[in-house]
């Protein structure tokens, strides 16, 4: 089932998330395959559950067009990052309109766990690295717009959440 996906300024999007148990109980699954459509049909690279309104750590990965398959992490977390940086643009499906130049570690290991609650734990320097990174903020309650530094697009919309307080 597609979920709404909330948009800043919803409280949620920057409440703190409980971690998973496992075994995965029937909610957190029908969760997962709920964000999974959700994340494919609104045709996006990456969805964290505070984005469809649940404060839990579990965040979905979807980079098929890139050869990827797409797959779910359950209490992610970023255990390393490398000292190269790297600032490219970034959107975000709870941010429509707002586009910005985003520097984040260009490697970073992340430490998780599957379905199955077993720990894994990898490397990546590519896109797998950049939407992890950007997941798990919404996780942690941060957001592209507490990162970027240059505007590409939207940033007159965030002045004016600027001016009521809301940034």
């Amino acid at each position: 089932m597609v979920l709404p996906i909330l948009t800043y300024p919803n409280p949620i999007l920057r409440n703190p998330t409980e971690p998973v148990k496992f075994p995965l109980s029937k909610e957190i699954q029908k969760l997962t395959k709920d964000m999974i459509d959700t994340v494919r049909k609104a045709d996006g690279i990456g969805l964290a559950a505070p984005q469809v309104g649940k404060s839990v750590k579990v965040i979905i990965i979807d980079l098929e067009k890139n050869g990827i398959p797409l797959f779910p992490l359950y209490n992610a977390k970023i255990t390393s990052k490398g000292f190269k940086k790297l600032e490219i643009e970034e959107g975000c499906l709870s941010i429509p309109g707002i586009f910005g130049m985003v520097k984040r570690p260009k490697k970073v290991t992340v430490g998780a766990q599957n379905m199955q609650g077993k720990v894994i734990r990898f490397s990546d320097e590519g896109w797998i690295s950049r939407v992890a990174q950007h997941e798990i903020d919404h996780i942690n309650g941060r957001l592209i717009i507490d990162l970027i530094k240059k505007y590409t697009k939207g940033e007159e919309i965030v002045k004016g959440w600027k001016k009521q307080g809301v940034v």
